[in-house]
């Protein structure tokens, strides 16, 4: 099983959850979240197969959230205005985002890690 890891170097969470993948021997595709923001069709998918809402893939601890008032624009937004925002910039998105295709995880928990991805 090979995944795809979208994820940003400097972030720490992404750092824990790549370290996690790598002590558990997970064959995953690394892809920058902000070098190659997930297009809308995209992060649509990845959105219906996490069962999660557009809102659970902001970044809410971002600078880029605080600097966009998102907090603001979040109450009346459409879910298909959350995804051109997202798609519009890399630092307003959730990371990591992990996915084989069918299953996605936003963020890292070890356990929600060892419930979908250790082999």
């Amino acid at each position: 099983m090979s995944l795809t890891f979208y994820w940003y170097p400097n972030c720490g969470t992404c750092k824990k959850a790549k370290k996690w993948l790598d002590e558990h021997e997970v064959s995953y595709t690394p892809i920058h979240i902000v070098e190659e923001t997930p297009t809308e069709e995209d992060l649509r998918a990845l959105i219906e197969k996490s069962g999660l809402s557009a809102r659970k893939f902001f970044n809410t601890s971002g600078k880029k959230y605080r600097e966009l008032n998102m907090k603001e624009k979040l109450n009346d937004a459409s879910e298909e205005d959350m995804i051109k925002w997202l798609a519009s910039e890399g630092m307003l998105i959730k990371r990591p985002i992990v996915t084989d295709s069918n299953n996605v995880t936003v963020g890292f928990k070890e356990e929600q890690f060892e419930n979908h991805w250790k082999r």
